[in-house]
């Protein structure tokens, strides 16, 4: 009797948890401009954090392993300018970033890998944003050569609110053909309300080719993040682990402006 009990119960908590859908963890480069222009301020705060970026939850950020920028093809080792934060409760991390001339500047990180206990697995984000400076309009569809990155096929600067965004998703630098994509808006002043659980972590596909297709609904920043299995584990207490590897995108559209 207490067998077919125990039986029953752990059914329904199966179903239960198949109920509600996991929420999208995303690494998070989030600059304080996008577009840097002649008269504004050049200096740049960037946060580094790792979170459900809708519900306002964070998780805690190690160092990084890896913080550059890559400036018109060139990169540049920025991982010494780094100083502990706090973001969402959680360990951050923040820089003051100086921008000298035109050009487009990709900061890009690979964090430590993430111990996740619910998906009994690693999770290293490889993020990357990408912001223009006084005008430079080329170089923003050049792929880094991350391990796994979305390379723009839309300028990733410069969008309104419903604007088209699409992207190719790459593995060790090739397409990824029908790669899952997670969406997901930074509700950075937590006023946006879901109407229900799926509307949180929107998924589209890839096609084919590994390029998806967005429509931001609400100006903001938007996070996208392509997941994919690593062919190689990680030991957790001596037993070698999966690992999903994450290709994390953010861009920023802006509201539709009008003369008052």
């Amino acid at each position: 009797m207490w067998a077919k009990g125990l039986a029953g119960l752990a059914s329904v908590l199966f179903w239960l948890g198949m109920a509600f859908p996991a929420f999208g963890h995303f690494g998070m480069i989030i600059p304080s401009d996008s577009m840097v222009m002649q008269g504004e301020n050049r200096t740049v705060e960037v946060i580094l954090c790792f979170a459900h970026p809708f519900e306002g939850m964070g998780m805690d950020l190690e160092r990084p392993r890896v913080l550059g920028v890559d400036i018109n093809g060139k990169k540049r080792d920025i991982l010494n300018m780094v100083k502990e934060a706090k973001m969402m409760g959680h360990r951050a991390w923040k820089l003051n970033y100086r921008v000298s001339r035109p050009g487009v500047y990709t900061f890009y990180m690979e964090p430590e890998p993430y111990w996740e206990p619910a998906e009994n697995s690693y999770i290293i984000h490889y993020t990357k944003n990408i912001i223009g400076a006084f005008g430079w309009d080329s170089g923003w569809d050049v792929p880094l050569g991350l391990k796994t990155e979305i390379v723009p096929l839309t300028r990733p600067f410069g969008l309104y609110a419903g604007n088209v965004f699409q992207g190719i998703v790459m593995l060790e630098g090739r397409p990824v053909p029908y790669s899952e994509v997670e969406v997901e808006y930074y509700n950075r002043d937590g006023r946006a309300v879901a109407p229900n659980d799926y509307m949180i972590t929107q998924v589209i596909k890839a096609d084919k080719n590994g390029v998806f297709t967005f429509a931001a609904p609400q100006a903001g920043w938007w996070g996208f993040a392509a997941l994919n299995p690593s062919r190689d584990g990680v030991l957790y207490k001596g037993e070698k682990k999966p690992v999903e590897l994450g290709a994390v995108l953010w861009i920023e559209f802006q509201a539709w402006k009008e003369k008052k």
